[in-house]
């Protein structure tokens, strides 16, 4: 069991970090290379980052659960790569509510990003906002990467 349980957990991390990688540095740059216009590959990234939210939260809470009936202690949740996971959580949560939906207004307020005046002040606050938007995300990827290291480090260590 302990097998499976370590499993599931490298299983959720492979997952979040994986569909983070993948709208990163495919989904996102190739809808704004192949559709026809900024606002519609804004549109596609907004709803694909929602659903990556969604999924990257589950996935951090069934490796935290995973990892609790692994080790039976609440300990487990100060070690190193727990830690990276509940950051990871939290980043994504600080993005996806408190970020995503002041982007989604101040698209609706523009109408159009791709036609608003370059010294529109709601787009200087939406350049802002994207900015915070993908430094949370990028946290969430250096998080996994150290959850990820981690991982294998503890199990090479239980290992020895």
């Amino acid at each position: 069991m302990p097998t499976l349980l370590h499993g599931i957990e490298f299983l959720c991390l492979g997952l979040w970090l994986g569909s983070d990688v993948f709208l990163s540095f495919v989904v996102a740059p190739g809808a704004f290379r192949v559709l026809g216009s900024r606002d519609a590959a804004g549109a596609m990234v907004g709803f694909a980052l929602g659903r990556m939210h969604l999924i990257g939260v589950i996935c951090g809470i069934v490796f935290l659960l995973a990892r609790l009936a692994r080790t039976r202690a609440f300990a487990s949740f100060v070690a190193p790569v727990a830690l990276c996971v509940v950051l990871m959580i939290a980043l994504t949560v600080a993005s996806q509510v408190g970020v995503s939906p002041k982007m989604a207004m101040l698209r609706v307020q523009m109408g159009s990003i791709q036609a608003t005046a370059q010294d529109s002040p709601l787009l200087a606050e939406f350049s802002r906002l994207h900015r915070i938007s993908v430094s949370l995300e990028s946290g969430v990827l250096l998080a996994g990467f150290a959850g990820i290291y981690l991982m294998v480090r503890e199990l090479a260590t239980a290992g020895s």
